[in-house]
């Protein structure tokens, strides 16, 4: 398994940005799919974004399309995921997630980072 570990995570105001990142173990991290999901208190966990580290294609959730955006840094083996126009809605732990297939689910993942907390203040 890859060892995920996410940072960056705060407190802002509602229509502000953070940018949470994801360092990733470097001796297999070429060979994975990176993703973010999260999780709100009470709901389920959620898919916000993938990105194909072989190819760098991306896919972003409709929920947080035109407002987040997933990329990533080779040479630092980090997943980042810019987070602009923030939402109270958007409150939740944001984990990174690890996979050898491309998917959209977290069952497609089975590696996975602690999670860092997102708040958005209204």
């Amino acid at each position: 398994q890859v060892q995920l570990v996410e940072s960056g995570g705060g407190l802002v105001q509602a229509g502000g940005s953070l940018r949470p990142s994801c360092a990733a173990s470097a001796r297999t991290f070429s060979s994975y799919a990176m993703a973010w999901f999260r999780q709100a208190p009470g709901k389920e966990r959620e898919f916000v974004a993938a990105i194909s580290w072989r190819t760098g294609n991306t896919y972003h959730a409709d929920s947080v399309k035109g407002r987040f955006i997933i990329s990533r840094d080779n040479a630092k083996n980090t997943v980042y995921l810019l987070m602009n126009s923030l939402k109270p809605e958007d409150t939740a732990v944001y984990f990174c997630a690890a996979s050898n297939t491309w998917g959209l689910t977290s069952r497609t993942y089975d590696s996975w980072g602690q999670g860092t907390q997102v708040t958005v203040s209204s």
